[in-house]
């Protein structure tokens, strides 16, 4: 696989540093992160430092001069842009800042790529909460794209608009439009599984956003980052512009029984947690249909629950120091 520089945005995130640590893997290719802070903590305890072939740039793709900048003067290939705001909470409290950040931020690499070189190829992080409410047992990729509340909205409008440059613009993109993420490296407290890992670990209740009854597909990092490197593949060897793949997982759980599981494991017993009931901004159900990318890519989720789980707990024991006090 020889597209030697490679961006990715978002590579402090829990998908963005474990694709960076696989794309790594071959040597021929160049890799910068656009990351906003620079975090040398952050950094660090993600063990991006090691990886001689990993550069990071400090900026934000919310600045269109940024991001054409650093594309034309790195010679970049290839883009994966997995920035976002990712929280649904975060998006309901700064709809603003959401809606800048996900879909002018989406636009400012799309508009970079067609002023600059219209092959350079764009992998697009979308979510399965793009399609908004699901109507029948699981979204398949042909569900029309109806979010309702802002994260929703954001991911909707960014998906479409990808899909809008390809067409228009005869640019090259793939998106793939996965369940929740959880697995090691995730920094974001106010998502699901690190809360939780780290309150049980400490013995203390997780507080939940939601009734806990909201159903989801929980799909481990390194399933995903083989999805990603799977469609990169594909979108080299192949011509076609536009390629699009849920990636979800046999795992279909209310949160309630997502937070059970992890207590049971980590405590040998349940630590009921504390309900904040903010779900009414949340979709109910949410599946996806993964056919498709089985059939195409020969991918499937190979991961089994517990002992990736196990994977997950084990590194937050590892550097639960990191998380003290936050």
């Amino acid at each position: 696989m020889n597209y030697k520089n490679i961006l990715v945005t978002g590579g402090l995130g829990i998908l963005g540093a474990r694709l960076v640590k696989q794309l790594s893997i071959y040597k021929s290719n160049n890799i910068f992160i656009l990351d906003r802070s620079k975090n040398l903590e952050k950094i660090k305890i993600l063990e991006l430092n090691k990886f001689k072939k990993v550069k990071i740039i400090k900026g934000n793709f919310n600045d269109y001069k940024t991001v054409y900048k650093i594309i034309k003067n790195k010679k970049i290939s290839f883009i994966f842009h997995l920035g976002a705001i990712t929280q649904v909470i975060d998006a309901y409290k700064s709809p603003m800042e959401t809606f800048n950040s996900n879909i002018s931020g989406t636009i400012n690499i799309l508009e970079s790529i067609r002023n600059l070189k219209k092959n350079i190829i764009l992998i697009f992080s979308s979510s399965d909460k793009a399609y908004g409410t699901l109507s029948g047992t699981a979204y398949s990729e042909d569900h029309r794209l109806k979010g309702n509340y802002p994260y929703d909205v954001s991911k909707s409008s960014s998906d479409l608009i990808v899909q809008s440059y390809v067409k228009t613009y005869n640019l090259r993109a793939g998106i793939i439009r996965s369940g929740n993420i959880y697995g090691p490296g995730d920094l974001n407290m106010d998502r699901l599984v690190p809360h939780v890992i780290i309150s049980s670990l400490k013995n203390k209740k997780s507080i939940l956003r939601s009734n806990g009854n909201l159903i989801r597909d929980y799909v481990f990092v390194d399933d995903v980052v083989n999805a990603y490197i799977l469609l990169m593949k594909k979108m080299i060897r192949t011509k076609e512009n536009l390629r699009i793949y849920n990636v979800g997982s046999k795992e279909n759980f209310t949160v309630k029984n997502f937070v059970k599981l992890i207590t049971k494991m980590i405590n040998n017993r349940e630590i009921i947690p504390v309900i904040k009931n903010n779900s009414k901004i949340e979709i109910y159900k949410q599946k996806l249909n993964y056919t498709k990318i089985k059939k195409e890519l020969n991918w499937y989720p190979k991961s089994k629950l517990k002992e990736s789980l196990k994977i997950t707990i084990n590194w937050y024991r590892k550097n639960l120091s990191f998380f003290n006090g936050k």
